[in-house]
């Protein structure tokens, strides 16, 4: 009896250390995807999670998450992917074309996918679309024609506007090709285009002060990471000194700015999602494809083209993906 309970104790421990290397291995198989973000862009982080979630990846069980945003603060993203790095996670996740380029620098071999930015061949990140090559892939935010066409929409709301006041980032490569484009989209009708770069929130006051100095008609915003968090700021000081205001990116809509045209940037995160689902799964970055947006967003407030006395046409609201009362 003594013999079986002893054998019985040895199969037993046994068992016990097959089960505690068992979850061992699965804790050190289960992969770690890092996101990297120079904003704070919670919703859509959001919609990325959820898509993992609906693909089988539950946080804690099968997958955990390495989360690095900067709140705007572009010159920590090196520092930050660097940790991604040195934590040698099994994918990192970026947002927007900076993020990207930072991320590709401080890493060749960890996957690299992209939920939004734009255009990753002329910034250098990846060889082309269809065959990016290299350890990164995913989704651009990028549309042929998608800054001529939000000028466009603000003429069509705006027909007299002569002159358009221009904010961005002045130290965002992205935001400075999207200003070029602009400049060409504004030439032919012969729109003045007044050019303000600025480098931190703080000079946000003092750019719209310079607008209504020079008697601009609108306002076009450049989004970025740098202004999301600051989107709220943005509007209050647009019905402050009277501007309308196209945006990027529907929330800059949500929190007070006249209209915005943008791809749905939630869609795009979770497209991202499923290239992280693919590259666990086996897939090679460089051998996907990187996807374009084909959901666009018309967002119309109406609310505040009523205090700043803006009648939208009808046929621009007929067209809204979404008005806010």
């Amino acid at each position: 009896m003594k013999r079986r309970q002893a054998l019985f104790g040895i199969l037993g421990l046994g068992a016990a250390i097959a089960s505690a290397r068992h979850a061992i291995a699965q804790s050190v198989a289960k992969p770690v995807i890092g996101l990297l973000d120079a904003g704070e862009r919670v919703e859509w982080w959001a919609a990325f999670r959820e898509q993992l979630r609906k693909l089988g990846y539950v946080e804690g069980k099968n997958i955990a998450f390495e989360t690095r945003f900067t709140r705007g603060n572009v010159e920590q993203i090196p520092a930050a992917a660097q940790e991604l790095v040195r934590l040698k996670i099994s994918v990192i996740v970026t947002s927007g074309t900076v993020t990207a380029q930072i991320a590709k620098k401080a890493t060749s071999t960890i996957p690299i996918v992209m939920a939004t930015g734009t255009d990753p061949v002329a910034s250098g990140v990846v060889a082309s679309l269809a065959r990016p090559g290299g350890n990164v892939t995913g989704v651009t935010s990028i549309a042929t024609g998608l800054t001529p066409k939000r000028f466009e929409l603000l003429r069509e709301i705006l027909p007299r506007m002569s002159r358009l006041a221009v904010l961005w980032h002045s130290d965002n490569s992205a935001s400075a090709t999207l200003v070029r484009e602009l400049e060409a989209a504004a030439r032919s009708p012969k729109v003045v285009l007044q050019n303000l770069g600025v480098k931190s929130t703080e000079e946000f006051p003092a750019a719209f002060a310079a607008m209504t100095k020079s008697h601009a008609d609108a306002v076009f915003v450049i989004a970025g990471p740098y202004f999301y968090s600051g989107r709220q700021r943005i509007a209050e000081l647009a019905l402050k000194h009277r501007l309308p205001s196209m945006h990027g990116t529907s929330e800059y809509a949500d929190a007070g700015g006249l209209v915005s045209y943008a791809p749905s940037y939630a869609d795009l995160f979770r497209h991202a999602a499923d290239y992280v689902d693919k590259i666990l799964k086996g897939a090679k970055p460089g051998d996907l494809p990187i996807e374009q947006p084909t959901k666009f967003e018309l967002v119309i407030n109406q609310k505040t083209a009523r205090a700043l006395g803006v009648k939208i046409p009808p046929a621009v609201l007929l067209r809204a993906e979404r008005v806010i009362e």
